[in-house]
């Protein structure tokens, strides 16, 4: 059986095993594998078999109700990637199984004991009260770096001193690319030759071009590095090498390659004022074709984003790597960054309210512990009581049930950028996109300015393809055959052939058929467990009286779902 696909990195920081060994109160210990891994979650299972309901990376807790083939049980533990195993001795085993602890030190899987004293859901709490604390320290950290690149970008002389600031903050090195790959400026501790070689190489990996990434990271001279493309399509790119990679380090770069974008690309001023005019244009009368003229002389693109680190700087990071100042960073995203990477995101980077979000933003990130559908469902192995998924504002997905994760009722997005905010952005036709790292995004086709809103819609339309789909980039296809029928006549059709259906069944059905009948990637999508996608789909068969397991039919209940 292949693995499950990768989960998406939960909002905070993972937290290292050794740091929950620390808590003392809790009385854990190791008793086979390393205490050197990262905990992104926890999950109790009393399942015989609980790979189909783990994402990896979490700290998989349970009694041994079911167990009984040690070896099978952490070999398939090991195959669904969770980080580390954690056993409840009483009432079902009085001690640990040795074949367990011999099984879990041949696969290098860490084994905790946990005492009878310790409910497992006091281990969930430790470890999102662990999450907070690291996540508020990141967005701390993350608005003292703002606060300093702003002040060093109003300096005298501003590139140097941005780069000072950066490889202060990073507690490496800092360098300034040309278009021709040599070293314009730097600042920060001088690294080796090899290392200075390999940061160059990077650095001409993210040189813009049409299709090319944004950013690039690796390893060289026994540093961590990583490049940056400055916005604006002058081939500059930002490169910073440091011994390590800490959280925040990525967002206090994003910081930097907005304003370097700006500081270096000065006739951007000239950008400012044709979006001023195209506004002025817009307030006064103008039509969007008129007032778009302003801008230049079109098609243009629409780019609909979800995702970003949470931060103010989030949209602002984004239009950049997309060599873009037109962006629309989505409601309630707060003032911390302009909503244009034009002159103002100067000011933007010095009024970022990061570590003000941050506490709410941390609070419950990716911790919980459960088994069932409700709260405290399922039967406690005596002291080892498990409830529903601890959860928090901006959390991770974290599975409280058997099944895939779920954002309970209330869950809202992390931050200013958050998951689910909806940035939007134009780009002139020409410009390449391409996937960025954290976001999810939806392209439209290239539309004359008449055009925008029906642009605005493919993107839209993209986007939400892009998320059932876990695809980075999803781009609007042409209508094809379904372009033939009239489009009045097919909306009537469509509304009359899914009439029985609600609003939710309708939308579980297209979230099934775009992903071929998969229950479990339909459950993923939709954030539900599975179970509850068949049941649906099976009362969709019985109210629309066809058997949805005929390619006809669901081609033709596909393309009603396109037209309703």
């Amino acid at each position: 059986m292949p693995a499950p696909e990768p989960a998406p990195a939960p909002p905070a920081p993972p937290v290292p095993l050794a740091a929950l060994l620390a808590r003392t109160e809790l009385g854990l210990r190791l008793l086979a594998g390393p205490e050197d891994v990262s905990l992104h979650w926890v999950h109790t299972s009393e399942m015989a078999d609980p790979y189909p309901y783990l994402l990896g990376g979490e700290l998989l807790m349970t009694a041994g109700v079911q167990l009984t083939d040690p070896a099978r049980y952490v070999e398939r533990v090991v195959e669904a990637g969770a980080a580390a195993l954690g056993f409840g001795v009483t009432p079902v085993y009085d001690t640990v199984p040795a074949a367990l602890v011999e099984a879990c030190g041949r696969h290098g899987l860490p084994l905790l004991e946990v005492p009878p004293r310790t409910p497992f859901t006091a281990v969930a709490r430790a470890l999102w009260r662990l999450m907070a604390e690291a996540r508020l320290h990141e967005l701390r950290r993350v608005s003292e770096a703002q606060r300093s690149l702003a002040a060093a970008a109003a300096r005298p002389d501003p590139v140097p001193a941005v780069l000072g600031a950066l490889a202060a903050r990073i507690g490496g090195r800092a360098v300034l690319f040309g278009p021709g790959g040599g070293e314009s400026a730097a600042a920060g501790r001088e690294i080796t030759a090899e290392a200075s070689r390999a940061l160059a190489e990077l650095a001409g990996v993210v040189a813009p071009r049409p299709g090319g990434p944004a950013t690039a990271s690796g390893d060289g001279g026994g540093l961590r590095l990583a490049a940056y493309a400055l916005g604006g399509g002058d081939g500059l790119a930002l490169g910073v090498a440091a011994q390590a990679r800490e959280p925040g380090d990525h967002t206090i770069a994003g910081v930097a390659v907005v304003l370097l974008s700006l500081l270096t690309a000065p006739h951007r001023a000239a950008d400012v004022s044709a979006r001023d005019t195209a506004l002025v244009r817009l307030l006064l009368g103008a039509t969007p074709a008129d007032a778009a003229a302003a801008l230049g002389p079109g098609p243009w693109t629409v780019v609909h984003a979800r995702g970003g680190d949470g931060t103010p700087f989030a949209a602002a990071s984004l239009a950049a790597a997309l060599g873009t100042a037109l962006v629309d960073p989505g409601e309630g995203l707060g003032t911390g960054a302009s909503a244009r990477t034009g002159a103002s995101a100067r000011t933007g980077a010095g009024t970022g309210t990061g570590s003000g979000t941050g506490a709410g933003t941390g609070a419950g990130a990716g911790a919980g512990a459960g088994e069932g559908t409700g709260a405290g469902a399922g039967t406690a192995a005596g002291a080892h009581a498990r409830t529903a998924p601890v959860r928090g504002a901006g959390t991770a997905p974290v599975q409280g049930a058997d099944g895939p994760p779920g954002l309970p009722p209330g869950d809202g997005p992390g931050g200013p950028a958050g998951p689910g905010r909806t940035v939007r952005l134009l780009l002139p036709a020409p410009a390449a996109v391409a996937a960025q790292p954290g976001w999810t995004l939806g392209v439209g086709a290239p539309a004359q300015a008449d055009a925008l809103a029906a642009a605005d819609a493919q993107a839209a339309r993209a986007l939400r393809r892009a998320e059932a789909t876990r695809a980075p980039l999803v781009r609007h296809r042409p209508a094809g055959l379904a372009g033939l029928v009239d489009p009045d006549e097919a909306a009537a059709y469509a509304h009359a052939l899914l009439a029985p259906l609600s609003a939710p069944l309708a939308e579980t059905l297209r979230t099934w058929l775009s992903l071929h009948g998969s229950w479990d990637r339909t459950a993923a999508a939709m954030d539900v467990h599975r179970n509850t996608v068949r049941q649906r789909i099976g009362r969709c068969a019985a109210l629309l009286d066809r058997d949805l397991d005929d390619p006809d039919v669901r081609m033709e209940l596909w393309f009603a779902l396109g037209r309703r």
